[in-house]
């Protein structure tokens, strides 16, 4: 989806902030307790091993009825393709960087593609591209991504027998599109449930990044819901 010019300051605003969101996913499982106020002035409201939620004292969603979703981020784990090749016999079964580039836009699309579903089809939200005061932005990134068993397309390759297909962590702030402040940031870190286990493929694979982040579109949508009156929320 092509941005509209409301938007290029948030498109700014990801490039400056790149090394913070890759920062932030590392206090999920940092020895010491997250802080209780972010450096913007966010205040801690769930911490757990998995899990941080960070909000802005005083914020709703209750006056949104509209979404804009920015393009996601994607970056695989630290080591991941070095690591994963380093386990292949011969050159034939290891990721390049044009297939981690791939990998990254096809997982960016489906973030797209399942939360615009999940709030559009269930929730009734419209997902627009523009700036307005109903409007409520979401910009996503989705961190330490390790796939177990990649789908390289090669031929001669086996389907790969594993215990699940991966993880991901999802890193998401929420902002209000005309006043430009941040309302609040989400980062959880999640595996698939196990149910994608045994011969990998790239059908499965994607079956598996979907389940994970309808879980995670879902909860949003939940919560919109919950403030607006059309149910009981997450």
């Amino acid at each position: 989806m092509k941005r509209a010019a409301d938007f290029r300051w948030i498109g700014l605003l990801a490039c400056v902030c790149a090394g913070l969101a890759l920062a932030y996913p590392q206090e999920i499982r940092a020895k010491d307790p997250p802080p209780q106020v972010s450096p913007d002035g966010l205040q801690l409201q769930k911490s757990t091993q998995d899990r941080l939620v960070y909000v802005r004292p005083g914020a709703t969603l209750q006056p949104y009825r509209r979404v804009a979703i920015l393009d996601c981020y994607v970056e695989f784990e630290k080591d991941w393709q070095r690591n994963y090749n380093n386990s292949q016999m011969g050159l034939r079964g290891r990721v390049s960087d044009r297939d981690v580039e791939q990998m990254k836009s096809r997982l960016a699309a489906e973030f797209e593609k399942v939360f615009t579903d999940e709030l559009r089809t269930k929730g009734g939200y419209e997902v627009v591209d523009k700036a307005a005061p109903d409007v409520l932005v979401l910009r996503p990134a989705l961190l330490n991504v390790a796939v177990n068993a990649p789908d390289l397309m090669t031929p001669g390759i086996g389907a790969t027998v594993v215990p699940s297909a991966g993880q991901m962590t999802l890193y998401l702030e929420l902002w209000d599109s005309t006043t430009n402040k941040i309302l609040a940031r989400v980062m959880d870190a999640k595996a698939d449930s196990n149910a994608f286990a045994g011969r990998a493929s790239g059908v499965t694979n994607k079956a598996a990044a979907d389940d994970i982040l309808r879980s995670w579109a879902e909860e949003l949508r939940k919560h919109l819901d919950a403030v607006n009156g059309k149910g009981s929320g997450a």
